[in-house]
């Protein structure tokens, strides 16, 4: 079975976006994670949906863990009420621990820097650096285009079906995080997952 799940990284935007909505799905998915007992682990600000999710959690009585850079800390104001604040030299440092501290990832709206988080966990999940699962918390169809790209990519040769199918999505947080939690470990198997063991009759 999949190993327990004690803590989720959350991944999402420094801004709170122009949809009231996204910061309601980032106050009840900090509230989701106090109520289950699970640490919320995060990108340390206190602005935007970042610190909407951390003080829901903590109101809600979760563990809050903020993994913040040095020259963000100023920038995103990092919380102060982290159970536990870590600061770090530089990103590579921070995505490093935002990946091994927890067993599942859970991605909400954000920006440019939450997209590459999530691809870049992604990717690691394909290639087998982990086997923590990942989910998109669709908000009014904000991931649609995300979603759209990633099907491309399959469409177009680039990408294996069995790859994609590993990004899971929903619109409720509660039912996202029971079926990240109901996966098997199994960590992805390269020749169905990477594009290079694709197309074999091609390449005969």
């Amino acid at each position: 079975m999949a190993e327990t799940i004690t803590a989720i990284t959350v991944y999402c935007g420094s801004a709170l976006g122009r949809d009231p909505a996204f910061e309601a799905c980032a106050r009840n998915v900090g509230k989701e994670l106090a109520h289950r007992g699970l640490t919320l682990v995060y990108g340390g600000g206190g602005i935007g949906l970042m610190g909407t999710v951390s003080r829901s959690a903590k109101d809600a009585g979760g563990r809050v863990v903020g993994i913040i850079t040095e020259q963000f800390l100023e920038l995103e104001q990092g919380w102060k009420g982290c159970d536990e604040l870590i600061v770090v030299p530089g990103m590579r440092e921070r995505k490093a621990l935002l990946e091994s501290r927890a067993q599942a990832f859970l991605v909400l709206p954000g920006g440019f820097g939450t997209y590459e988080e999530f691809f870049e966990t992604f990717v690691g999940l394909i290639i087998g650096r982990h086997p923590a699962p990942i989910g998109l918390l669709d908000v009014d169809g904000y991931f649609d285009p995300l979603c759209q790209l990633l099907d491309h990519a399959v469409e177009e040769g680039f990408a294996r079906p069995a790859a994609r199918s590993l990004v899971l999505r929903d619109t409720d947080a509660s039912r996202l995080i029971d079926r990240m939690m109901q996966l098997e470990e199994n960590p992805p198997d390269p020749v169905e997952m990477l594009p290079m063991h694709g197309d074999r009759e091609r390449s005969a």
